[in-house]
């Protein structure tokens, strides 16, 4: 079926529109502009030059796509804003294009971005990532696959937040988050492993209790972060995800809360 264009949308020439496409009333897609099979714009989305929208994309009424990096290096290179299949982005939402520092803002597939949200420029958000209302991410920032922002979060430049966290609402990210564990408040503390969300997403108890015993040498002891690395590598059972929590502390640049 082919894509089914609102009379008051305006749509470039050099637009390309997948099967099925639905575009709301008002909305505006220029030139570059690629949206995927069955994706639907609600009224008065923006699509600006160099989007790509996968397939099966939600977008809602307001939203304004790939607007210019709000950076003063920015010279008006090609760069893109990416979204993935499956993803829902709800009203008022702003992503901006990336920079020559990665080429692209990115967002994966079967994320759910609420209203309002604010993505900047070189953004780079993994799969079944859920973001908040209100939550705003300054640029260069990484979230992993799975990880949840609750709303009105605030996240620092080049902050990383690893997979299956969870930032609690209002909270100023000014450090990396590692992967696995609840983090909240201004200054932003951790407050343990985000057990209930582990659990929902079927982790083994096993891997659980691994998990929260990684979490204790390192921030429920009196051993330092190289020390706890050791001890984690010396004392624990290997697993994939226990690497993944000591390498995401050993590769921090922004470090970690203590």
């Amino acid at each position: 079926m082919s894509a089914r264009v609102h009379p008051t949308a305006l749509v470039d020439p050099k637009a390309q529109l997948g099967i099925d496409v639905e575009v709301g009333p008002f909305c505006i897609l220029g030139p570059d502009v690629i949206v995927g099979d069955r994706t639907v714009l609600g009224p008065r989305v923006s699509l600006h030059q160099y989007t790509r929208l996968g397939s099966d994309v939600r977008i809602g009424e307001g939203s304004v796509m790939a607007g210019l990096p709000q950076d003063l290096k920015f010279k008006g290179e090609e760069t893109w804003v990416e979204i993935g299949n499956g993803t829902t982005v709800r009203e008022f939402c702003t992503f901006n294009r990336g920079t020559s520092q990665s080429f692209k803002t990115s967002v994966g597939e079967k994320c759910f971005i609420m209203s309002y949200v604010h993505l900047a420029h070189d953004c780079h958000v993994g799969n079944g990532v859920t973001i908040a209302n209100g939550s705003n991410l300054a640029g260069h920032v990484t979230v992993h696959d799975r990880a949840g922002l609750s709303g009105l979060v605030a996240v620092h430049q080049f902050v990383k937040i690893g997979a299956f966290a969870f930032v609690g609402g209002c909270t100023r990210v000014n450090q990396d988050v590692p992967p696995f564990v609840k983090a909240v408040g201004n200054p932003m503390e951790l407050f343990g492993l985000n057990s209930v969300g582990l659990q929902r997403a079927g982790f083994a108890p096993e891997t659980i209790q691994s998990l929260k015993k990684v979490y204790r040498l390192y921030f429920n002891s009196d051993l330092n972060l190289s020390q706890a690395t050791e001890r984690a590598r010396a004392d624990l059972p290997p697993s994939p995800e226990v690497e993944q929590f000591i390498s995401f502390i050993e590769n921090s640049d922004r470090g970690v809360p203590s």
